[in-house]
């Protein structure tokens, strides 16, 4: 359990984050503390849910941070799955 900044764009936002997690938060976790930065505020809320993708890839939402190999100031990228 450690803390760790990552870079974290909100897909349909102009702005890139600076996101604190947790090594061991799992994806959708991840994703609610991205959406908090841009969801409602330069993104409409949607009822859908959201994902996690890390260098291209869709990252499954059971998998933690330390499991992925995620390291500090790394680029997520979040969104709404259609």
């Amino acid at each position: 359990m450690a803390i760790l900044p990552v870079q974290a764009w909100f897909r349909g936002d102009f702005v890139v984050q600076v996101v604190v997690v947790d090594t061991d938060d799992q994806m959708p976790a991840v994703a609610e503390k991205v959406a908090y930065h841009a969801v409602g505020r330069r993104v409409w809320p949607r009822q859908k849910p959201m994902a996690v993708y890390f260098r291209g890839e869709r990252i499954p939402d059971e998998k933690t941070v330390a499991e992925v190999g995620i390291g500090p100031m790394d680029y997520l990228e979040v969104g709404y799955v259609d």
